[in-house]
Formats: C-alpha cells, structure tokens, sequence
C-alpha cells in the first residue's frame, strides 16, 4: 500500500547529502512536518502524493500553507493575538 504523502529532504545540507523521507498518510500531518522542516532550515528535496512527485505548482503550495502557519503562530505568540485578531490584521489563517 502506497502511503498518502511522502517528504524527501536532506536534514544537514552543508555537512552531507543523505536524504532523508517522512511518510504519512495525513495531511495535515504532513503540513505539519514541512512547519518543522521549514523553521528547522532542512533542505526540502521533493515531495510525492500517491507515489507520483508533486507538480511545482502543488509543491509550492503545500509549502506556502506551512510557511503561512508559521508566520501565524509566530505573530500570534509575539504580538499576544488570538486567531481571529491575526486574520483580520495580517491575512494569515488561524
């Protein structure tokens, strides 16, 4: 069984090129990592859907909704907001 999402990526980009996969049947889950991924600095090197890679379009939003739940939890915490407060402000889902 082939699982939902898989995520390649190098953890150590400027010491070696090992790539590492995450996989995972939930989307959301899935989100999630790329937020770890992309706070952590961690080479992001492909991501598949159902066995087939991404196309740049898809890929590039997958990463636009984690970068965006990133900078949401960044001014929700930094500026004392609550969700409903940074949508309005800022434009960022909660």
């Amino acid at each position: 069984m082939l699982l939902k999402f898989a995520i390649d990526y190098i953890a150590f980009p400027q010491h070696n090129k090992r790539v590492f996969t995450h996989q995972t049947d939930d989307p959301i889950e899935a989100e999630d990592f790329l937020m770890h991924l992309l706070a952590a600095r961690v080479r992001i090197t492909e991501i598949r859907h159902n066995g087939a890679a991404m196309s740049g379009h898809e890929f590039d939003h997958m990463l636009k909704v984690a970068a965006e739940r990133i900078a949401s939890q960044l001014l929700r915490e930094s500026l004392a907001l609550d969700a409903p407060q940074v949508k309005e402000r800022f434009g960022f889902a909660a």
